[in-house]
This record gives C-alpha cells, structure tokens and sequence, in this order.
C-alpha cells in the first residue's frame, strides 16, 4: 500500500485495546502515525481503531494473542500487506495475577509469563524479521519500575519484566556487533491507571489497585512515543518514583525488602470485591470497550515532570530531576522502615 504524504510512517502497537496501548497508539495517531492495533478485545480493539482515524491516519485492527508466535507473524504480515513497511514496533501487552507466589496455580504463573515476557519475545522477533532487511526501525520495550524491584503479590508480572531488560540487553549488543541501525530501547513506567486493574486476575479477596502514586495512560503514552522518535537511548525512567525504585534496589535492597514486606499488601488492596471476570486466559474486552482510563482518576497525575524536563530541557535537567527524585525517594523509604 502507497502512504499517505502525511504520515511519518508504520507502528504497530500491541496490547493496544486499553490502557497503555490505548493511549499510544492515540498519540501515535496524533503525531502523525498510521497504526496497527493488536490485541485480543475485539470491542476495545474497534474502539481503538476509530480513535485512531480521528487523527486522519490509517488504522488497521488485528486479533492475535501475542503469546502465539504465528499469530504475530500473521499479524505483522497483514499490517505491512495494508499499510506498508513497519518502522516502529511497541510491545506493551498484559496480563497477569495478583497473589501470592504459593497461591498462583502453575497455568497462571506460565500464562503471565507467556504474555508479558514471551509476548515480548515474539514481538520482537517478528518486527526485527521485517526490520533488518532494511536496515531501519525502532523496537521500544514498554517496561516497569517492577522490571527493577520485584514487590510481594506480584512475582510472575515483576519476573517477567526482569526477563525483558536481560533479553533486550542480549539483543541491544547483537544488532550493534552486526553493525545494525534498528535501535531497541525501554520506557520504564510507574505505577498507571489504567483498566488493569478491574480485570486483572486475584487472589488477594478484594480488588486491587496500583501503587501511588499514580499517573494517567497518556503520560505514559508521551513517554513512548519519544521514545520512538529518539531511540538512541537505551532506556527511558517515566517518572520520580520509578528512578526512586530504581535506585533504592541499587543501593538499598534489603532495607526495600523490609518496607515492602510492611506496606504492599495495603498499598495494593482496596476494600472492594474482586472483579468477576479477568483477562488471564480470556479477554475482558471483547463485548465491551474498557478504554485507556481505569478507577483512579480522581488521583492520577497527569504530568512527569521529569518526563517533560527529559523532552524540554535535555538530559542534564533530567539528570538532575532524578538524582532528586531518587535522594528522595530512598529517604522516605528509610524513614517508613524505621517507623
């Protein structure tokens, strides 16, 4: 297919019918992208798709578990049969379970990992099929402060997360010794509001919730996007309480150990039933459109500034946002595990 004049080119976006994906493959459209969309929701994937053509720019809609390696070679060809050559892959697909580690039931505990870390896995191996006989394209891993810190109740989402950063480092180094231009990078999130957590999988007899603080899809959203458009980096930290999680595992591991054991429980549950249905094995979406937003918010920060200083003002002003975010963070951690 012939692009449109307008459009900068081809990303696809997986996990795309809500949440993080949603609100990429939205700005995506905005900056100028045609989108594929791929998922599991057939009505959160059709209500992506007319999102994105609001902004003037081709979208394509595709069904596919991303834990199936053939359906995402599948996908991938239909989308370059219908819009062109790929330029920009975003893996960012979930589900999960919350529970503990000695109440999550084997199939659980492989279908997170199938999803959240091989769904990575598969994506990138299929963008890069397309990729590197061109020589061009950018890969972004979306990521988590958990991808650095694993927390209680979450050790099959926090283990696969892990997996990414060392796969992706692996193959960072191949493509740079094959002397490669695709570039890979990694946006690393906090904690986001997104629908997850009305349909994410749990053992803890209530309904879970993010741990704040809390910020909206569409920051995340703007962290990625930049991302792709400046991939030079190897990874991106969205947020000061992503670079304090970071940091507070580099240099003070075990005082975290302590503080979560005290607080993640409370952090993580709300005084609310779990939801009926999850999207563990099956998807929640698929009669009903959940969008980007979920429950909170009423506390969800619609700004980093550390993200928009890293755009605005440079690296050195980042730098600087982060060393403080960190020393404060750490401190504060210090101070919950003496009280």
């Amino acid at each position: 297919m012939d692009r449109t004049p307008s459009v900068r080119g081809v990303a696809v976006v997986s996990g795309a019918s809500a949440g993080v994906g949603r609100a990429t493959a939205r700005e995506l459209a905005r900056r100028g992208h045609a989108v594929a969309l791929v998922a599991r929701g057939r009505a959160g994937l059709e209500a992506a798709r007319r999102e994105v053509e609001e902004h003037g720019v081709p979208a394509l809609a595709v069904e596919a578990d991303v834990s199936d390696a053939a359906a995402v070679d599948e996908a991938a060809a239909r989308i370059e049969e219908a819009l062109g050559p790929v330029d920009v892959w975003v893996n960012t697909a979930f589900a999960s379970v919350i529970a503990p580690f000695t109440r999550t039931a084997p199939e659980e505990y492989e279908r997170a990992t199938d999803v959240c870390y091989h769904g990575y896995v598969n994506g990138t191996r299929t963008a890069l099929a397309g990729m590197l006989p061109r020589d061009r394209g950018v890969i972004v891993q979306v990521g988590s402060a958990l991808a650095y810190r694993g927390i209680p109740y979450q050790a099959a989402y926090c283990g696969a997360k892990h997996a990414v950063r060392g796969f992706t480092d692996s193959v960072r180094a191949e493509l740079l010794r094959d002397g490669s231009r695709v570039r890979l990078t990694e946006v690393h999130l906090p904690a986001v509001n997104t629908p997850q957590f009305s349909w994410v999988r749990s053992h803890m007899g209530a309904r879970t919730r993010p741990v704040p603080p809390v910020y909206q899809p569409e920051v995340a959203a703007r962290a990625i996007v930049w991302a792709a458009e400046h991939p030079r980096r190897r990874r991106y930290w969205v947020a000061p309480s992503t670079v304090a999680t970071v940091l507070g595992q580099r240099f003070a591991p075990r005082l975290l150990d302590f503080y979560l054991a005290r607080t993640a429980y409370d952090s993580q549950v709300r005084d609310a039933a779990p939801p009926r249905r999850d999207n563990l094995f099956d998807p929640v979406d698929e009669d009903r459109d959940f969008g980007a937003h979920g429950e909170f918010d009423g506390e969800a920060r619609e700004v980093s500034l550390l993200q928009e200083a890293n755009q605005r003002r440079g690296a050195l002003a980042a730098a600087g946002l982060a060393g403080l975010a960190a020393g404060v963070g750490v401190y504060a951690l210090a101070r919950g595990a003496r009280t």
